[in-house]
């Protein structure tokens, strides 16, 4: 039981010119999910009365239309399915013919799983029924934490790691990735539409519980709960790749947009962030000394302003550091920052020092410490020079050990192994005329 283009059937087949039925789905609408085929004449355009309810004759017409995907039941098993926009002639005599249009390779995979590859010798079975799925984006579905979700803020620069909770509000759109599973799994044998809110509580249950793993790969990023708003197609991944075993390999729907309205952590939890990132720019000596400095000037304009005098307001200000222990004064703390920024600058040039111990001749890898390269097992390359004349390698001598060819000159001359004359720089000897080895 196969579908064949209408255009090739009108061609090759008489079917062409005696359609009996045709089937057609209108536009759906974003509340309508699956929605049975209604069986049409197709002369009249009016409903055809006079055939069987669940049977498809022979050589009938099915029409698919753009965001559409089309499935063939027949005694409760999927036969046929077709997810690309057109005409088809339904035969009964023809093996099925796949049609994924832009559903891909998922939806044949899932056609092959649950498939039953049988015919009726043109007979007709008494049950036939035709499906039609709604593979556009299904947008406008809110979602809102009740509860606030664990969210882990780190920030490398500083050394912050901590966790904390948040609030998230918005929207998300979703679309049947692969219908049959959805038929499989989810709607079924169905006589009326099938709309999205019969599974939006059990959606937004399910989104609502991956929200913590997938905040956390957002996290891993090293992006802030604060920017996680500029990240939406990243947060849709993030989630798609939760819900993979749920959503994707179950229900056949993947999330295909994020969006949120709003993102707030608690008061409590903005101050304790502030108040760290704070006291960690601290820990910059040239800005701490930056910091006292200030401190130090402000507090001598206010002591000049001490309505007891410029001198008591002074004395008071250096009594108060006393008690303190004097603590660092900004000198010192800019020579620490100086002291800093060497350190830095030196194990930044570390970097970029090559690594020690040899590098691999085959694959470029650096830093080989034994006999054979980490990295593709490659020898060690020997030691010494190479032999002109026969190749070994490994030589240290003046002499090789396997030819007793002398050395080559490092100054790119070279010495005629025929009559020893030295400082030859061209392909002959400049004494003897012998060719060079």
């Amino acid at each position: 039981m196969g579908l064949i283009t209408a255009a090739g059937a009108s061609i090759s087949s008489v079917l062409g010119d005696q359609w009996k039925e045709y089937f057609y789905c209108s536009e759906m609408d974003t509340n309508v999910l699956v929605r049975k085929g209604q069986k049409n004449n197709g002369k009249s355009g009016l409903l055809n009365r006079g055939g069987s309810e669940n049977v498809i004759t022979n050589g009938s017409t099915i029409v698919v239309n753009e965001g559409q995907c089309m499935i063939i039941v027949d005694q409760g098993a999927i036969v046929d399915v077709c997810a690309e926009p057109g005409a088809y002639t339904y035969d009964t005599s023809t093996e099925p013919s796949v049609f994924t249009g832009g559903l891909g390779a998922g939806l044949a995979a899932s056609f092959e799983q649950f498939k039953a590859r049988f015919t009726y010798g043109g007979v007709t079975a008494h049950d036939q029924r035709i499906y039609y799925f709604n593979t556009k984006d299904i947008i406008g579905n809110k979602y809102g934490t009740a509860n606030p979700v664990p969210f882990r803020v780190v920030d490398k620069n500083i050394g912050l790691d901590v966790d904390i909770a948040i609030r998230c509000f918005g929207e998300y759109a979703y679309r049947l990735s692969d219908p049959i599973l959805f038929y499989k799994n989810i709607c079924g044998n169905v006589n009326t539409d099938y709309t999205k809110d019969r599974i939006e509580n059990q959606l937004r249950t399910e989104l609502l519980t991956a929200l913590q793993p997938a905040f956390g790969k957002i996290s891993e990023m090293g992006i802030r709960y604060s920017s996680v708003v500029n990240h939406t197609t990243d947060m849709a991944n993030a989630l798609n790749e939760v819900l993979s075993d749920s959503w994707g390999a179950k229900y056949g729907i993947v999330i295909t947009a994020f969006g949120i309205s709003s993102l707030k952590a608690s008061e409590e939890d903005e101050k304790m962030i502030k108040e760290l990132q704070k006291t960690a720019v601290f820990q910059n000596a040239n800005m701490a000394g930056a910091m006292k400095v200030n401190a130090e000037s402000q507090a001598m304009m206010d002591a000049a302003k001490n309505p007891n005098g410029a001198a008591m307001g002074f004395f008071g200000m250096g009594m108060a550091q006393q008690a303190a222990g004097g603590g660092t004064d900004a000198a010192s703390l800019f020579a620490m920052g100086q002291q800093q920024a060497a350190a830095k600058a030196q194990a930044e040039a570390a970097k970029m020092q090559p690594a020690a111990g040899w590098k691999c001749p085959k694959c470029g890898t650096e830093g080989n410490t034994g006999k054979f390269c980490g990295n593709c097992g490659t020898p060690k390359p020997a030691e010494g020079w190479k032999c002109p004349k026969c190749g070994t390698e490994g030589n240290k001598g003046k002499f090789c050990f396997e030819c007793g060819a002398p050395k080559p000159e490092d100054d790119g001359t070279w010495t005629c192994p025929s009559c020893g004359h030295k400082g030859n720089t061209g392909k002959f000897c400049g004494e003897c005329g012998k060719p060079k080895a």
